[in-house]
């Protein structure tokens, strides 16, 4: 579903669509949440952003038990209210869909998650230079420790991290695909239009050069980007999923190799399709000479019994 911003909707319309959908894709279907990314939309719908996290909050609880309580619900909210209210189907997953909640700039996030033993998605954005660094171990720390206190389990399994990402034959070749589109990304989306901290003083056409060295983008060829996935499994103690963030800043048909490059050399390397091709490629190689020398013995025992055996 994307992240669908729970304060933005009543939950009885979402827990409604969702099981709809469940039911219309035979259970392949997941749940995002999140309070709200774009702060024009509150403002819009006059909700005031103090309280988008706790609506989330709300929300996500009274859609959770629509989905397993049967006797109706009442419930009266200061921006929602229940009345007797059931749903007429249940969710075709049992006891519900899986249901991932995003976190991007705050603890909100991976608190919520743990509270309801949901899946967790750290969405990397630009980030206020005087917040520091994720820290993705924190993060995950704290999903432990709010999952603790609810009585509720959390796995490393289900988090997902959420980067953009584009490749080219060579570093550089990517990096001059994406350079204008990425600068203008950040500098007239990010800033320009979203309103967030600038993250780099320098010239629009070193941005990427600046967000990549940092970590928070991957631009480079499939080996970079493996790399990078590996460096993130060590910097948060392990994670389930990496998704890829698609951000338009090169031409399509570069972006459209970009994804053929990680589909066919990316994504292997962690879905274990390699693994046994690698393993009999390195077995092969490192007993190389024994094999070969045991050929040659054959090929010359194959010629002296033929030299033998002629009249």
């Amino acid at each position: 579903t994307g992240v669908i911003s729970l304060p933005y909707h009543h939950p009885m319309m979402v827990a409604n669509r969702m099981v709809q959908l469940d039911h219309m894709t035979h259970g392949r279907v997941m749940l995002g949440v999140g309070p709200g990314a774009l702060p024009g939309d509150a403002y819009m719908m006059g909700i005031p952003h103090e309280t988008q996290r706790e609506r989330m909050d709300e929300s996500l609880g009274i859609i959770l038990r629509l989905f397993t309580e049967s006797e109706p619900i009442t419930y009266k909210s200061d921006w929602f209210e229940l009345k007797e209210a059931m749903l007429q189907l249940r969710p075709y997953q049992k006891p519900y869909m899986p249901i991932a909640v995003a976190s991007v700039q705050t603890p909100a996030g991976v608190t919520l998650a743990g509270k309801y033993g949901a899946a967790v998605l750290t969405i990397t954005v630009p980030r206020d230079p005087s917040a520091g660094p994720a820290d993705l171990k924190g993060l995950w720390n704290i999903a432990e420790e709010s999952a603790a206190e609810h009585g509720q389990t959390v796995n490393r399994d289900d988090w997902r991290l959420v980067l953009p990402v584009h490749l080219a034959e060579s570093r550089q070749e990517a990096l001059d695909d994406a350079r204008l589109g990425a600068g203008r990304y950040l500098r007239e989306y990010s800033e320009g239009t979203n309103g967030r901290k600038s993250v780099f003083d320098g010239p629009l056409e070193k941005v990427i050069d600046q967000m990549v060295d940092t970590g928070s983008w991957i631009v480079g060829t499939p080996d970079d980007c493996i790399e990078a996935i590996h460096r993130l499994g060590e910097q948060s103690g392990g994670f389930g999923g990496f998704l890829v963030q698609t951000v338009d800043w090169a031409p399509r048909e570069k972006m459209l190799r970009s994804y053929e490059l990680l589909a066919r050399y990316v994504m292997p390397q962690f879905q274990g399709s390699v693994i046994s091709t690698a393993a009999s490629n390195r077995w092969a190689a490192e007993r190389k000479e024994t094999l070969v020398s045991g050929r040659v013995r054959a090929l010359d025992r194959a010629r002296q019994v033929y030299a033998e055996r002629r009249p």
